[in-house]
C-alpha cells in the first residue's frame, strides 16, 4: 500500500516537472514546419530554433511575421511568444520571411539558403504584383526562374507546352497583350536557352540582381498624413547613435496636411505621392537622419542638420508607428553594418562560401569536361555509324551493279551464240548457192530458150549469192561486236567483284585517337599533390579564382548592354500587341518615366534625388 502511494506521488511529481508546451506552425516560402515550444519561450528562442532547422546563419535579414487585425506585425525577440497579440488556438502560425533587404544581393547574401529564400519571396511579390515589373523584364526574370527550376534547356525534354502549368508572369502582364500562352512560352524559352550552364544558385542570383533595380523592390509603404511643425515631444524609442556619435534623421514639414506615402527600405526613407509608388518625390538616406521617435500615433523624424525643422506625421494606428520604427531601426543597423568591416562570423561565412563556390566551380568544370568528352564520343560514334551505313549502302549498290553486269553478260553471250549460229547457217546457204551456180554453169543448155532461161537463172543465182554474202558478212561483223561487248561486260563484272572485295575487307571503324577516360568523381580535375586529395585552396588558387571572378564581372558588364538591347527588342516586338485600354496606372507612370529616360537603376534614381541640399528638399516638400 505504501509502495503504491509512493509510486503515485513520484508519478505526480514527474508530471509536474514536465514543462507545458504549445504547438507552433512555421510557414516558409516553400515548406511548413511544426515545433513544440515551451510556454516560457521568448521570440528569440523560437526564431533561433527555426534558423537552426533551416541551416540559416544570416539571420539578421529575417523575422517571424503574423497578422493582427489586418496589420502586419513581427515577433519581438525579447518578448514571450504567447505575450504577443497572436491567436491562442494551436497551432500558432507564423510566417518566416525576409524583413530587411540587402542593398546589393550579390555582395551581401552569402549562404545559398539565404539566396533561395530571398529569390522565392521576391518572385512571389512580383507575381502577386506587390512589386511592379515591366513586361519585358518579367519575361527575362521568368527565364531565370525556369533555369533555376529545370536546369539547362534541352529541346528533346523541354518541348512545347512544358511551361503550361507554371506561373511565371504577373496576370497584369498577361492581360495587357493579345498574346496566347504559347507565344509567351516561346519568348521565355528563347531567353531560357541562353542561360545554359548556370547552376540553380547562379540563376536565382541573376534573378535577384535584376529584381533589386525595380522601383518597388524592398520598400515598405505606409499611408501617412503630414502635420505642421510643433514643439518636440519626448521620444518613446530612439535609434541608437552610429559610430560617429550622430543620430539618424528625416526632415520634411508640410503645413497643408497632405496625405502621402512613407517608404522605408535599405537606402533610407522616401516620400511618395499616393498615386505614384514608383518614383519618390523626396528621399533621405539613413546617413542624414539624426533621430526617429514616436508618441502615440505621431511620428517624429529629426534631420542631422539641427537648423532644419523636425518632420512629423500621423499614422492611422499606434501599431503602425511601432512597425515603422522597427523597420527604421533594423534598416539603419544594417546600413551602418555594411559600412563597417565584416565581423568574424561574416568573414568566416564568406570564406566558407568562397571555398564552396570554388569547389562547385571546379566540380562543374570537371562535369563539363566529362560531358564534353561524352558528347565528343557520341559524335564520333554517330559519325562512325553514319560511315558504316554509307559503306553498307555502297556495298549494296555494288552487289546490285554486279548482278546487273552478270545478267547483261549472260544476255550478250546468248545473243552472240545465236548470231554465230545464224552466220554459220548463212555461210552454209551461200556455199550451197555457189554449188548450185557451178552446177548450172556446168550443165549445157543447147536451145537458145534454155540458154536464155539458164542465163536468167544464173543471174538470179548470182544476185542471191551476192545478197547472202553481204548478209553473211554483216552477221559476222555483228558477231564480232557481240564478242567485244561480252568481253567488256566480263571486264566490268571483274571490276565490280574487285570493288565488292575491297569494301568487304575495308575496316569498319577508322583508327581513332584514344579518348581519355573520364576522371573518377572523387578526384579534382587539376593536378594535386600526392599526399592530399582534398580541396586545398592555396593563395595562388584563390588569386586565380579572384581573377576569374573579376573576368566574369567584366563579361557581365559587356553582356548587360546586349541584354538591354534584347529587352528593348522584345518591348518593341510586343508593343504592337498591347491593349492600351488595359494599362494600369503604374504601367502609364512607368512608360512616362521611360520616355523621360528615368527608368535606370533604383540606386541611381535615389542618388539623383539626394543631390540637392536638405534645405532645398524640405522647401520642395513644403510646396506640395
Amino acid at each position: 500500500m505504501a509502495g503504491a502511494i509512493a509510486s503515485r506521488m513520484s508519478f505526480s511529481s514527474l508530471k509536474r516537472k514536465q514543462p507545458k508546451t504549445f504547438t507552433v506552425r512555421i510557414v516558409t516560402m516553400d515548406a511548413e514546419m511544426e515545433f513544440n515550444c515551451e510556454m516560457k519561450w521568448k521570440g528569440k528562442d523560437l526564431f533561433d530554433l527555426v534558423c537552426r532547422t533551416l541551416g540559416l546563419r544570416e539571420t539578421w535579414f529575417f523575422g517571424l511575421q503574423y497578422t493582427v487585425k489586418d496589420t502586419v506585425a513581427w515577433l519581438k525577440m525579447d518578448k514571450k511568444v504567447l505575450d504577443h497579440d497572436v491567436s491562442k488556438e494551436e497551432p500558432v502560425t507564423f510566417h518566416f520571411l525576409a524583413k530587411f533587404y540587402p542593398e546589393n544581393a550579390e555582395e551581401e547574401l552569402v549562404q545559398e539558403i539565404t539566396q533561395h529564400l530571398f529569390f522565392l519571396q521576391v518572385k512571389k511579390q512580383i507575381l502577386d504584383e506587390k512589386v511592379y515589373c515591366p513586361p519585358e523584364a518579367s519575361v527575362l526574370l521568368a527565364s531565370y526562374a525556369v533555369q533555376a527550376k529545370y536546369g539547362d534547356y534541352d529541346p528533346s525534354v523541354h518541348k512545347r507546352g512544358f511551361l503550361a502549368q507554371e506561373e511565371l508572369l504577373p496576370k497584369r502582364v498577361v492581360n495587357l497583350y493579345q498574346m496566347t500562352p504559347e507565344m509567351w512560352e516561346e519568348r521565355i524559352t528563347a531567353w531560357y536557352a541562353e542561360h545554359r550552364g548556370r547552376a540553380r544558385d547562379e540563376a536565382e542570383m541573376e534573378y535577384l540582381k535584376i529584381a533589386q533595380d525595380l522601383e518597388m523592390y524592398g520598400v515598405n509603404y505606409f499611408a501617412i498624413r503630414v502635420c505642421g511643425c510643433c514643439p518636440e515631444s519626448p521620444a518613446s524609442e530612439q535609434i541608437p547613435p552610429g559610430p560617429d556619435g550622430q543620430w539618424l534623421l528625416l526632415y520634411p514639414r508640410n503645413k497643408k496636411g497632405t496625405e502621402l506615402l512613407l517608404g522605408v527600405d535599405a537606402l533610407g526613407l522616401h516620400i511618395y505621392d499616393p498615386e505614384n509608388r514608383l518614383t519618390p518625390k523626396i528621399s533621405f538616406p539613413w546617413n542624414e537622419i539624426r533621430n526617429i521617435s514616436y508618441s502615440d500615433k505621431e511620428f517624429t523624424i529629426k534631420p542631422l542638420d539641427k537648423k532644419i525643422d523636425v518632420f512629423k506625421f500621423n499614422s492611422s494606428k499606434l501599431r503602425v508607428n511601432k512597425l515603422i520604427l522597427q523597420l527604421c531601426i533594423g534598416n539603419h543597423d544594417l546600413f551602418m553594418r555594411r559600412r563597417k568591416a565584416d565581423s568574424l562570423e561574416v568573414q568566416q561565412m564568406k570564406a566558407q562560401a568562397r571555398e564552396e563556390k570554388a569547389r562547385k566551380q571546379m566540380e562543374r568544370q570537371r562535369l563539363a569536361r566529362e560531358k564534353q568528352m561524352r558528347e565528343e564520343a557520341e559524335r564520333t560514334r554517330d559519325e562512325l555509324e553514319r560511315r558504316l551505313l554509307q559503306m553498307k549502302e555502297e556495298a549494296t549498290m555494288a552487289n546490285e551493279a554486279l548482278m546487273r553486269s552478270e545478267e547483261t553478260a549472260d544476255l550478250l553471250a546468248e545473243k552472240a551464240q545465236i548470231t554465230e549460229e545464224e552466220a554459220k547457217l548463212l555461210a552454209q546457204k551461200a556455199a550451197e548457192a555457189e554449188q548450185e551456180m557451178q552446177r548450172i554453169k556446168a550443165t549445157a543448155i543447147r536451145t537458145e530458150e534454155e540458154k536464155r532461161l539458164m542465163e536468167q537463172k544464173v543471174l538470179e543465182a548470182e544476185v542471191l549469192a551476192l545478197k547472202m554474202a553481204e548478209e553473211s558478212e554483216r552477221r559476222a561483223k555483228e558477231a564480232d561486236q557481240l564478242k567485244q561487248d561480252l568481253q567488256e561486260a566480263r571486264e566490268a563484272e571483274r571490276r565490280a567483284k574487285q570493288k565488292l572485295l575491297e569494301i568487304a575487307t575495308k575496316p569498319t571503324y577508322p583508327p581513332m585517337n584514344p579518348i581519355p577516360a573520364p576522371l573518377p568523381p572523387d578526384i579534382p580535375s587539376f593536378n594535386l599533390t600526392g599526399d592530399s586529395l582534398s580541396f586545398d585552396f592555396k593563395d595562388t588558387d584563390m588569386k586565380r579564382l579572384s581573377m576569374e571572378i573579376e573576368k566574369e564581372k567584366v563579361e557581365y558588364m559587356e553582356k548587360s548592354k546586349h541584354l538591354q538591347e534584347q529587352l528593348n527588342e522584345l518591348k518593341t516586338e510586343i508593343e504592337a500587341l498591347k491593349l492600351k485600354e488595359r494599362e494600369t496606372a503604374l504601367d502609364i507612370l512607368h512608360n512616362e518615366s521611360s520616355d523621360r529616360g528615368g527608368t535606370g537603376s533604383k540606386h541611381n534614381t535615389i542618388k539623383k534625388l539626394t543631390l540637392q541640399s536638405a534645405k532645398s528638399r524640405v522647401a520642395f516638400f513644403e510646396e506640395l
